[in-house]
């Protein structure tokens, strides 16, 4: 009897050895890295095994936290018709809100629901955090974690922050599946704007470097015709929140200048088509010759570039941690801008004009 009852148990062990093998064959780990425009990073495959997620406790009781999931209809009714309805690079289409220059909302809706929400400005029902609030009081009140995961069906994420990222950008998970990102001025070390959006849309946009198990969707190719959307929308945005970032700083309202901006779009075109990056030409000319070349009159200018984030709300919070790009964005003597967009090559021109 005991003979029978020990090979029982060989044969259970035996069977659970066996799946266990059976389903660690399903997944793999890759490791990807964030989208930036310095020199890349060296790979850094690993072979570790990723901790179950953990889920904060809800103390997010701001009411622009309650519109993800929610119908674009219910945010039809309730904010009326958005500005502009942009097509993003990730599948869904931002439906744009400005109030003047004092507050600045994108709703991101897929299928008919808002997955993912920029806003930066006053009085945004973000509770409890504050546009302008210091970085040690949002840090004391939430243990920025330089590592956040995030479980979707059998494939599991981990989102790892760099000393830069958790300076610049902090990842906060509020639930399973949402995620608040924040956007810090580290010159000042004050919160100028943030976004919150579902895993599904963190992936897509993987901001930071990445550790998974299982599969990770490639981006979908666009169109010749779907980019100029995105781009166009861009270009809007960027104008739109540079705004905002200057009011928040006391500075005078930039116009909008097509004539420039079509020097900007040309420059970023130029930049993604010949695989360079730099203010100046492939054949030395900058700036100054860009804007004679199409007979653009100014008493001073300047340039911004970037290239390889994610969209405009990421590149300007990128201009606004950069010395010199910051000097430009924030700079008081400016009164027009033009901004060009290809694809994910960016270009802001600044002008002094006198009318």
């Amino acid at each position: 009897m005991r003979l029978i009852k020990f090979i029982f148990i060989i044969l259970i062990i035996s069977a659970i050895t066996y799946l266990t093998i059976q389903k660690s064959d399903l997944f793999q780990e890759t490791t990807i890295k964030k989208w930036n425009y310095t020199m890349p990073k060296e790979s850094k495959l690993k072979s570790k095994d990723i901790p179950e997620e953990r889920k904060l406790s809800k103390t997010f009781q701001g009411d622009l936290f309650d519109w993800i999931g929610k119908t674009s209809e219910a945010l039809l009714n309730k904010m009326g018709e958005p500005k502009s309805q942009d097509l993003s690079a990730y599948g869904y289409t931002w439906w744009v809100y400005k109030d003047s220059n004092d507050q600045y909302i994108q709703f991101g809706i897929k299928d008919d629901k808002i997955v993912t929400i920029f806003a930066a400005g006053e009085d945004l029902g973000t509770d409890p955090l504050k546009i302008g609030q210091k970085y040690d009081s949002v840090k004391d009140e939430f243990h920025f974690d330089d590592k956040v995961n995030y479980r979707h069906g059998v494939s599991t994420y981990q989102f790892e922050l760099t000393t830069k990222d958790l300076k610049k950008q902090p990842l906060i998970k509020v639930t399973d599946n949402v995620f608040v990102q924040l956007y810090f001025d580290t010159f000042n070390e004050r919160l100028t704007s943030l976004r919150i959006l579902d895993g599904d849309v963190l992936l897509n946009h993987r901001p930071y470097q990445m550790v998974y198990r299982g599969s990770l969707e490639e981006p979908k190719k666009l169109s010749d015709d779907k980019w100029l959307e995105v781009e166009k929308g861009m270009e809007q945005q960027i104008f739109d929140i540079t705004n905002v970032i200057r009011k928040a700083y006391d500075k005078n309202e930039l116009k909008w200048e097509e004539s420039v901006r079509e020097v900007a779009f040309l420059h970023s075109k130029d930049m993604e088509e010949n695989d360079y990056f730099s203010h100046h030409n492939l054949d030395g000319g900058g700036l100054k010759e860009r804007l004679a070349d199409k007979d653009i009159f100014y008493s001073a200018a300047g340039e911004n570039i970037a290239a390889e984030y994610s969209d405009a709300p990421a590149v300007v919070a990128g201009w606004l941690n950069s010395e010199e790009h910051r000097d430009a964005l924030l700079n008081e003597s400016y009164t027009h801008l033009g901004v060009g967009v290809y694809r994910l090559y960016y270009t802001q021109n600044f002008l002094t004009k006198y009318e």
